[in-house]
């Protein structure tokens, strides 16, 4: 047993087991990638065979090449749960394929015919209000209609038609059958955000310990390089929000989900103060103004907080600690301020609770409660 586990330690830690030899970093980043997407791999293997089995053997189509296709675009279009671009999307094929199999059944095949195609396809979807990849899709979808074999029975438009309908459904009943867990998905981003601003925290700590702007600056770079993390945990918590809701397998995790949903704009908006309280405590020191006594240990319980509240928004725990710490940080920060303040003195408090308020409203917090609590702690 001790033998096995040690085996099991090894491969999760990206060892080899026959020489020692550590895997390398990028093939483990690979590796890790391809477990994350392995729901949506089901998926669509899933879709696609079950797309074609509906459209080939009970429909009785011959050639349902856009069966799982569509059931395929559909599927990673969704990636992530986003219910309109998957709707878009199976609007977007199913347009195409039914103008370009029209016009096909019209004009012929041809290169002037494939422009002409195309055109008309992406003015359907225009006028649709399609955008995107949805559009696009759906001039791909005619133009590709061009350079297959034609259907030799039936009414080619209809049985294609019916084909990208058939597929698009069974795409999107994978996104609802067979979905990802929406609240592992909203962590894994979550928690990339907050490590990142737990670091540059500890940076600005540091640098007010030291009375050195170097660390201020590098946590000023860390926090500003957060901005692309923010914008897909916007994304990533949104789809999770429609699988929790939509999804019957995923019911029970929807109050979790709600905690990222309630979250994200507070989490934002904290990014944002460390951005500034960075700039501030680099801006002081680098002038030589000296940091003052109490400040490095505000950001210090901050801090800490940062990694309280991660752990209890992953594991879906009450607050009570974080938020403890929130508010003796804000206090001790007011408590620290001296009389002869600077200009900066000033807004590196100011923005110590700000964050610290921003992140008390991320645990659900009301702005009458965030007031009260901090006005209590200070009296």
């Amino acid at each position: 047993m001790a033998r096995e586990q040690g085996f099991l330690a090894r491969i999760g830690d990206g060892g080899d087991v026959r020489s020692g030899a550590r895997m390398p970093v990028a093939l483990r980043a690979r590796l890790q990638w391809v477990r994350t997407q392995l729901t949506a791999i089901v998926q669509v293997s899933v879709g696609a065979a079950l797309a074609w089995v509906i459209a080939h053997d009970i429909i009785g189509h011959q050639q349902p090449f856009f069966a799982p296709v569509a059931a395929i675009l559909v599927v990673y279009a969704g990636v992530g749960g986003r219910r309109q671009i998957m709707l878009e999307l199976f609007v977007g094929v199913s347009v195409g394929v039914l103008v370009g199999e029209t016009l096909i059944t019209l004009i012929g095949r041809g290169w002037w015919q494939i422009g002409v195609i195309v055109a008309l396809a992406s003015v359907s979807a225009t006028f649709l209000g399609l955008r995107g990849l949805a559009r696009t899709q759906a001039a791909t979808s005619a133009s590709l209609l061009a350079a297959i074999l034609p259907v030799t029975a039936g009414n080619p438009a209809v049985i294609r038609f019916i084909d990208a309908v058939v597929g698009g459904l069974v795409g999107l009943a994978m996104a609802l059958l067979i979905p990802g867990n929406p609240a592992r998905r909203a962590n894994r981003e979550m928690q990339a955000v907050l490590r990142t601003l737990d670091q540059a925290l500890r940076g600005i700590e540091l640098a007010l310990r030291l009375e050195d702007a170097g660390p201020a600056w590098t946590a000023l770079q860390q926090v500003r390089g957060l901005q692309p993390a923010i914008e897909r945990l916007a994304t990533t918590v949104s789809g999770a929000d429609e699988i929790a809701r939509y999804s019957p397998l995923r019911w029970r995790q929807r109050s979790h989900v709600e905690r990222y949903v309630v979250a994200i704009r507070d989490v934002d908006n904290a990014v944002r103060d460390a951005r500034v309280l960075a700039r501030r405590v680099h801006t002081m020191l680098r002038k030589g103004e000296r940091s003052f006594p109490g400040m490095p240990e505000a950001v210090s319980l901050l801090q800490e907080a940062v990694g309280i509240f991660a752990d209890d928004i992953a594991a879906a725990d009450a607050y009570d600690e974080a938020r403890s710490k929130l508010v003796e940080a804000a206090r001790m920060a007011t408590v620290a301020l001296p009389a002869a303040a600077t200009i900066n003195d000033a807004a590196v408090v100011a923005q110590v609770r700000a964050l610290a308020s921003d992140l008390l409203y991320a645990t659900g917090m009301t702005q009458a409660q965030v007031d009260r609590a901090l006005e209590v702690r200070e009296l």
